[in-house]
């Protein structure tokens, strides 16, 4: 799978706002604040920001005190919706250029392992992320039969 810092940065910017939100501010998040508390880059995080918006994650507050702020709660926001926002893809399947040479039962292989990814980061919120919920998930399955030991749900 492909995912690039853009995603991963996106994920960790908008977790830090989750975490804020909890805090019961409500205030807006500065982009500077996100990157001091982050490590990242605010020129980084301002060409990430402008993804979000479009997508409608995010909006602005300008002015004194401005920042940005979840569109949504934290918890009815995929970390799907946050890489796509971000990401031209979430891929696991070949290059254009690979699809070639390989035979279509791999293709089909890395076509199911990225359907899988999406629905992984599907199944998972920012207030999951947020408050340490991700560990040991299981990929849902659709009409499926859950994985062992999990009840249907």
């Amino acid at each position: 799978m492909r995912l690039s810092t853009r995603g991963r940065y996106a994920v960790t910017a908008l977790t830090e706002m989750a975490r804020r939100d909890a805090e019961g501010s409500g205030a807006p998040v500065a982009l500077a604040e996100i990157a001091g508390a982050q490590g990242l880059s605010v020129a980084y995080l301002e060409q990430l920001f402008a993804r979000l918006r479009r997508a409608g994650l995010v909006r602005s507050a300008r002015g004194p005190g401005g920042g940005y702020r979840l569109t949504r709660p934290a918890s009815a926001i995929s970390v799907a919706e946050v890489v796509e926002a971000v990401e031209d893809t979430i891929s696991a399947a070949p290059e254009a250029g690979d699809s070639d040479e390989m035979a279509q039962d791999q293709r089909d292989l890395w076509r199911a392992l990225a359907e899988q990814v999406r629905l992984f980061l599907s199944a998972i919120s920012l207030q999951d992320v947020a408050e340490g919920r991700t560990a040991g998930r299981a990929v849902p399955v659709p009409g499926g039969t859950p994985p062992a030991g999990e009840e249907p749900g």
